[in-house]
């Protein structure tokens, strides 16, 4: 059964079709050929009005010059120390087999020894118009070469060959003439050439146009889930397409559609975890603020009680460690009101040095308190950017925060201003051992996290230079 479902399957396929065409057309060769020759012959006998074939099979001798050189030369060879009577004899036979050619050879002494002249009387006109009426009896070197010479390209054709094809045998030379009207019969025709041309041409181009057309319903079914792929719907996902035939590309289709379909169940998933989550953190938020305040409200009585300094420090310590624990839920409560779209900025043109000065003055008694030197240069022209006040104070908040649990070591806060690249910026620095060189926002703590939420509500960006001796935090308006 899965034998044939597999065999289903590769005769629905792209493959099947392709081979298909390719085999329709190897297949039609064969048939191309015969009908070629039928029509061929119609047009020679009916059209022109002459048989495919008409020249004599002794004609046919004569239309290749290079072919009688070749057979001239090989004659010669063949009869290398052959007796003067068994040169008559060969070049005899050879006369009776083209009977329209002038043969004679010469022996090495010069002496003319035999004229093998033309048979058919029909062409010894012809001949004798074009083939010397004396031949001499006795030929002298000079005589030999410029016969040769003179031979060349002339009428008659003419082939001089020596008796053993080479000079050095002494033998004589042996010499065909035949007229270059013979060589030049018509040769066959060309019909059948442009015929066969014309037909091969007509089968490529068919079987082009077919594997075109093949090729384009593929192409123009891959466009349209290419533009599937690249367009989302509402939910920011690719939406469904319609199925094609049961072939590779449809195949991809339905892949595609099944992806489709569990991204979007992923995603309706992954939204109701997100909402279960940031219920959660807001009840959980919620519940833990009480029982914090219960037990600060105890630390406070415990404090009025007469204890050990290594009590009080226990209790100073626990009193801090409440207290970072109350931030991380105010952060929490704010990231989870801030990636839900709960809050609504109210952006208002403000001085945003004045904002500074205000919290820096409010943090300054910590600092103080802490050991922190700082250095606080935002005197200068009231630099105005559009924020929202609350949450720009909650920003700077997030920034002192993270320099008192971070950066303690350097017990250094600097607030600046400077212009880069033609921007003021405000400049908070520390004297820490730095982030580590890895630091990215997603990688950054809960408070730094909100930070570059609310910076970016506000249309602001920051970057952070971080190094071993402290680091930079650099706010700029976009």
């Amino acid at each position: 059964m899965r034998q044939n479902k597999r065999y289903y399957s590769f005769r629905q396929s792209l493959l099947f079709r392709y081979l298909l065409i390719v085999l329709a057309a190897l297949l039609f060769l064969p048939i191309v050929f015969p009908l070629s020759y039928i029509l061929y012959s119609y047009i020679e006998g009916v059209v022109i009005g002459r048989p495919a074939s008409s020249q004599s099979v002794e004609g046919q001798r004569y239309n290749n010059g290079e072919k009688l050189e070749k057979m001239w030369h090989r004659e010669a060879l063949q009869l290398k120390d052959a007796s003067p009577e068994k040169v008559n004899d060969r070049l005899q036979q050879l006369s009776e087999d083209y009977t329209r050619a002038w043969l004679f050879w010469v022996d090495g002494d010069g002496e003319l020894k035999r004229v093998f002249s033309p048979l058919h009387s029909d062409d010894a006109e012809k001949v004798s118009d074009v083939t010397p009426i004396h031949i001499p009896t006795q030929w002298t070197a000079t005589e030999s070469i410029a016969f040769m010479k003179d031979s060349t390209d002339s009428n008659p054709f003419t082939v001089v060959a020596f008796v053993g094809d080479k000079a050095e045998y002494g033998q004589g030379f042996m010499v065909m003439q035949v007229p270059r009207s013979l060589l030049n019969t018509p040769s066959p025709s060309s019909v059948p050439i442009v015929l066969y041309g014309s037909v091969l041409l007509i089968l490529f181009l068919g079987f082009a146009a077919v594997s075109w057309l093949f090729f384009a319903r593929i192409r123009r079914r891959l466009l349209r889930l290419q533009t599937a792929m690249t367009m989302a719907e509402g939910d920011g996902l690719p939406g469904l397409i319609q199925k094609g035939k049961p072939d590779e590309v449809g195949k991809l289709e339905e892949a595609f559609n099944t992806m489709v379909i569990e991204l979007k169940d992923s995603r309706k998933r992954e939204l109701d975890e997100e909402q279960l989550r940031k219920r959660l953190i807001a009840d959980l938020s919620h519940d833990l603020r009480t029982p914090l305040t219960v037990i600060r409200s105890h630390l406070y009585n415990l404090r009025k009680e007469k204890m050990s300094d290594e009590g009080a420090g226990s209790l100073n310590l626990m009193d801090e460690r409440i207290s970072d624990l109350s931030v991380l839920m105010d952060n929490l409560l704010s990231y989870n009101l801030l990636t839900s779209g709960k809050v609504t900025l109210n952006l208002e043109r403000k001085d945003v040095l004045r904002l500074l000065r205000e919290s820096a003055a409010a943090w300054y008694p910590l600092w103080e308190r802490e050991g922190f030197c700082t250095e606080i240069e935002l005197e200068g022209d009231p630099l105005y950017w559009e924020v929202d006040e609350i949450w720009f104070r909650r920003v700077l908040d997030n920034l002192y925060q993270n320099i008192m649990r971070h950066a303690h070591s350097g017990l250094f806060v600097g607030l600046s201003t400077e212009m880069r690249n033609g921007v003021q910026v405000i400049i908070i620095s520390d004297h820490g051992t730095g982030m580590d060189s890895g630091f990215s926002i997603k990688g950054a703590g809960l408070g730094l996290s909100i930070v570059d939420l609310l910076l970016t509500q506000m249309n602001l960006r920051w970057e952070v230079d971080s190094t071993p001796a402290g680091t930079s935090i650099v706010i700029y308006s976009s």
